[in-house]
């Protein structure tokens, strides 16, 4: 995984003060799935991407591309 997409990632997480577990409640997913996408061991689908934008209040070109 694009190590760019971890750090967004990551970043817009701690800028809405949010855990790791609270994103992955959101999504309905487990924690760890969650982290292994923070850790770049595997990806969000496209329809889970768009959700991670919705929480995160950015666009997919921000965690893609962006500097957070």
């Amino acid at each position: 995984m694009d190590k760019k997409f971890c750090k967004n990632l990551k970043a817009a997480r701690k800028q809405v003060g949010l855990l790791q577990k609270q994103v992955a409640a959101r999504l309905g997913v487990v924690e760890s799935c969650y982290a292994n996408w923070e850790q770049g061991r595997t990806e969000p689908s496209i329809s889970t991407l768009r959700e991670l934008c919705d929480v995160f209040a950015v666009t997919a070109d921000d965690l893609l591309n962006g500097e957070m």
